[in-house]
């Protein structure tokens, strides 16, 4: 559970297990500043004069004196509520706010709070009345600085204005950063280089602790201006996993830093004074890990953690919903180390009363697609009525759906000195606590000002939040009860219970299905604008990021009042998506790790010679082939054209294989003489892609001179022409009788054809059935595996998604900085992944048309082929890559060509169990039991006609392809 583990943290940077006293004691926006070890002298001067060891606290807004005896009670005095500071002087008085040379220091106060008595935790008692503290500090040379520093901190209580108050503890506070430096003495090693050192506050729950941070080679440190809790917090570089940038009271200040994967509570989160010194130790962290651990770019982590890197593997099911709403809260600025931005989590059961939970009804379960505000429809009325009658800037909600004093709420049991924190040593009324699951969620739904939601700790493990196990005194309810565990619905057994069915009801069927609506709300489009207005989801202004320039505010109070707002009453998330949130796939929600162990057994077996041959591939065999990817290896080559290889055409039984070129030839192939069979040209200009008709009787031709060529297999000549643009024709693409043509005229046109009843005499007539209109030429075309749905790229970096039943467009995303290059559906229609001209791989939601992951490479991958989790890509250089998306990284880099070349084409898969991919010739790459043909153009080689003598380099499959009988469907 997160706020355990952060308190568990905090724990192991307290050197002294004994010390009662903590940065929780202060108020908010308090600092200490150091201590004396002293003695609290009772009754003066008196026969009863009694001696009290401990140590003397110095804060910005109080003094706290911690006995070393437990039993005794920690006091804190306010120095607001001081009458007299001085020192204690001769005849038992004490000089009015004076200096003196000899004796203890005198503190007469009007209030005092007693905390900690006997180390239980309780709310603080307090004694009012003009009283007398005395203090002796046992290095007496020490008095006069101790005084000088509370008269001053005196004077800046006792201000009228807070603004004033606050400008004067901050530059108090300024002054003695100012006056000291991170001590070099505390490096690891002497051998360290200092890179840099700046002032910074270490964030904690509630409060913050200035110090200097520095970094230099090996370590980040952090050193507290006052050695609490420890003198040096101490960060190995080397165990740094993953860095964020925060906001904190919504300025860009935060430097959040994990030494976990998936850990939700940070190693250390730090709060600069600019912007500047925050990114300049960003970058320095971030330079170290990627030349440290000798990261490709794609593995960098400054980009493997983005909201879309994730968004794939939750919609593919690889992630929980949990841990899906994790990332998406680190990403979004919520961290378990600052409670105004603490992971917000849904409510998802509205069922609280029955016997037994039915995770099967969806009457079980909240309306996900609404905020808790719009759930119930009376209220939602009544504050829409006030909403409508409000002046600029208006607000549905009074309060937030998440702040510190909700969190607490829930976590009271767990973390009493934060709720006594919060609320200056009291616990909120017994009534009003965190009594029963079912009470919550019925204020929540009725309350006039209450619209929380959870935290992730009603998904965890841990149910000490949800149990007494504390013994605190929470006081009596009416009717006599006092408070102690929660009260739990029906259906929970018990907590364990109670967590278990409701982690159950988070990665249920209904929520999966639902989720991505609440995700709208609160990290997406209905966040705020328009998007909110219309889903009844508008917050006060000063909740949002960007809702006031604190910067701008010249009224200190203004401003500090403005900032108190801000940090206590709640935060919405950094916004991450301003498009629909795409639905969880959940027909199949199972782990791709189940798979690769099916196919680990298969993956050593020998095969014969006999079981390579196939006609089809099935389900099967295409996961086999899939999960051996990254074994591709060369298997023959052969050179056969001049220039830039556009276009690959396989025969079903893999015997031939058809290329189109630059060089304006059309070429066939035949793999088993492994000879050049046929050389073709229909015009002095490049062809730009090729494919074969169903029968292998006819092969097509996309060429520069705006016409599309069909020529006869078995008569072995040009049969037809197509002149159906106005300029250079760049992809087709065929699916029942359909042509579909892709033209830097910036249309693509879908054809109905009518074959001829002889191909040697009749000449195929076509009909214009749709044009589908662009701004500019268009590269790369692409249609699903139904022939529903068709994917266009153009010169400009835009990918468009077509209806093709209605012949309209679905979404057009900009998501290239350049040409695209190549697009294609997953094999599930429900994702789109484009390569372009600036290196990046997108993967585009088909329902949303939201860009939900992007990859980038070191140059354009001019194609590629993808199962819709793997891709193998064919690089502007001639490599073939193999990505893995849902862990957004590059798996394996496989040496293509050599030289320089303009790029690769792909087809895939083949039946014949070899790939072939050519740099101005083909190369063969067997990959199990798929087969890949790829083509490249190596420009030093564009001179060379076709060698039947080419090396051939031949390698063994060492996995089990079986023997399959199926029809094969064309290419």
């Amino acid at each position: 559970m997160a706020f355990i583990r952060k308190k568990r943290q905090e724990q192991q940077l307290q050197p002294y297990s004994k010390e009662r006293f903590s940065l929780l004691l202060l108020t908010l926006e308090e600092y200490y500043f150091e201590q004396h070890t002293a003695n609290h002298i009772q009754h003066k001067g008196s026969p009863s004069e009694r001696k009290i060891r401990g140590s003397l606290k110095i804060c910005s807004k109080s003094v706290i004196f911690e006995p070393d005896a437990i039993s005794q009670p920690i006091i804190k005095i306010p120095l607001r509520d001081c009458i007299k500071i001085g020192k204690h002087g001769e005849n038992g008085a004490s000089r009015h706010f004076a200096k003196a040379k000899s004796g203890g220091i005198s503190l007469i106060c009007s209030q005092v709070y007693f905390i900690k008595e006997h180390n239980i935790v309780a709310p603080y008692k307090i004694e009012r009345g003009e009283m007398e503290y005395v203090f002796e500090l046992d290095v007496s040379g020490k008095v006069e600085d101790v005084l000088e520093n509370l008269l001053q901190l005196h004077r800046a209580s006792c201000l009228d204005k807070l603004g004033d108050q606050t400008a004067m503890i901050t530059a108090i506070l300024q002054s003695r950063l100012a006056r000291t430096s991170f001590d070099k003495n505390r490096f690891q090693s002497v051998s360290e280089k200092l890179h840099m050192e700046c002032k910074a506050e270490m964030v904690t729950p509630l409060v913050t602790n200035p110090g200097h941070v520095c970094i230099t080679d090996t370590n980040l440190y952090f050193q507290p201006l006052n050695g609490h809790p420890k003198p040096v917090v101490q960060i190995t570089l080397q165990d740094i996993r993953r860095i964020y940038k925060r906001r904190h009271g919504l300025m860009p200040l935060g430097l959040e830093v994990f030494c976990t994967e998936d850990d939700l509570c940070s190693d250390i989160y730090l709060k600069f004074c600019e912007p500047r010194d925050r990114d300049d130790l960003y970058h320095c962290i971030a330079a170290y890990l990627d030349h440290n651990k000798k990261l490709s770019f794609h593995e960098r982590h400054v980009a493997e953690h983005t909201a879309e890197s994730y968004m794939l593997q939750w919609q593919r099911g690889l992630i929980s919903n949990y841990r899906y709403l994790l990332h998406l809260n680190s990403l979004a600025d919520r961290s378990c180390s600052d409670l105004s931005q603490y992971p917000v989590f849904p409510w998802v059961i509205r069922d609280y009363h029955s016997s037994a939970l039915d995770l099967s009804n969806p009457g079980t379960f909240r309306d996900l697609s609404k905020p808790v505000g719009a759930l119930n429809k009376e209220r939602l009325e009544r504050l829409l009525t006030r909403y409508q009658e409000m002046p600029e800037p208006k607000f549905m909600y009074g309060s937030h759906y998440s702040s510190p004093g909700y969190v607490l709420f829930y976590l009271v049991r767990i973390a009493p000195e934060y709720m006594l924190c919060l609320q200056n040593g009291r616990f909120d009324h017994a009534d009003r606590m965190f009594n029963s699951i079912a009470e919550t969620w019925k204020n929540c739904l009725d309350g006039a000002t209450d619209f929380k939601e959870l935290i992730p700790e009603f998904y965890g493990d841990d149910v000490s939040f949800l149990v007494n196990s504390l013994k605190l005194d929470l006081g009596k309810r009416q009717g006599g009860k006092m408070v102690d565990d929660v009260e739990l619905p029906p259906w929970a057994s018990s907590p364990e219970d109670f967590l278990q069915k409701s982690k159950d009801a988070l990665e249920s069927s209904y929520v999966s299905e639902h989720l991505h609506e609440w995700i709208d709300l609160i990290f997406g489009y209905k966040q705020k604008g328009s998007g909110a207005v219309g889903a009844h989801n508008v917050f006060h202004p000063l909740t949002y990021e960007g809702g006031v320039d604190l910067n701008s505010i010249e009224d200190p109070d203004e401003k500090v009042a403005m900032l108190t707002q801000i940090l206590e009453f709640g935060q919405t998330p950094k916004q991450l998506f301003v498009t629909p949130h795409p639905q969880r796939i959940t027909t199949k929600l199972k782990s791709l790790s189940q798979t690769s162990s099916h196919n680990a057994s298969m993956a050593d077996s020998p095969v014969s010679a006999g079981e390579e041959s196939f006609e089809d591939l099935t389900e099967e065999s295409k996961t086999l082939a899939w999960t051996n990817i990254t074994k591709l290896q060369l298997h023959e080559q052969y050179k056969i054209h001049r220039e830039a290889v556009t276009g690959i055409a396989v025969s079903c039984n893999g015997s031939s294989v058809f290329t189109t070129s630059q060089d304006s030839t059309l070429k066939m192939f035949s793999k088993e003489s492994k000879m050049l069979q046929r050389s073709i040209s229909f015009s002095n200009m490049a062809l730009s892609s090729c494919l074969l008709l169903p029968g292998d009787a006819t092969v097509i031709s996309s060429s520069w001179d705006n016409n599309v060529y069909f020529y006869s297999i078995a008569f072995g000549r040009h049969q037809d022409t197509l002149m159906g643009h106005d300029d250079a024709v760049s992809k087709i693409c065929w699916h029942d009788n359909r042509l579909y043509s892709a033209s830097w005229d910036s249309t693509v046109k879908v054809w109905s054809a009518i074959p001829a009843e002889t191909p040697s005499t009749r000449r195929q007539r076509f009909h214009l059935l749709a044009e589908l209109e662009h701004d500019v030429g268009v590269d790369t075309i692409s249609l699903n595996a139904a022939s529903t749905l068709l994917v266009s790229g153009t010169k400009e970096g835009t990918v468009s998604i077509w209806d093709l039943t209605a012949a309209t467009m679905l979404h057009q995303i900009p998501c290239h900085s350049g040409t695209v290059c190549d697009a294609a559906f997953s094999p599930d229609s429900r994702h789109v992944l484009s390569t372009g001209e600036d290196g990046r791989l997108n993967v585009i939601d088909v329902q949303t048309g939201m860009l939900i992951s992007s990859l980038p490479s070191e140059e354009p991958q001019r194609c590629f082929i993808w199962d819709g989790n793997s891709v193998l890509s064919g690089s502007q250089s001639g490599e073939l890559l193999v990505w893995d998306l849902l862990g957004a990284k590059l798996s394996e880099r496989i040496q293509g060509h050599t030289g320089k070349q303009l790029g690769i084409c792909l087809n895939l898969p083949l039946p014949s169990g070899n790939i072939i991919t050519g740099p101005c010739s083909l190369l063969g790459v067997s990959v199990g039991a798929a087969k890949v043909i790829s083509t490249a153009v190596k420009q030093d080689l564009c001179r060379q006609t076709f060698d039947s003598q080419k090396e051939v380099f031949t390698l063994t499959s060492r996995w089990r392809i079986k023997n399959h009988s199926k029809s094969c469907n064309s290419i």
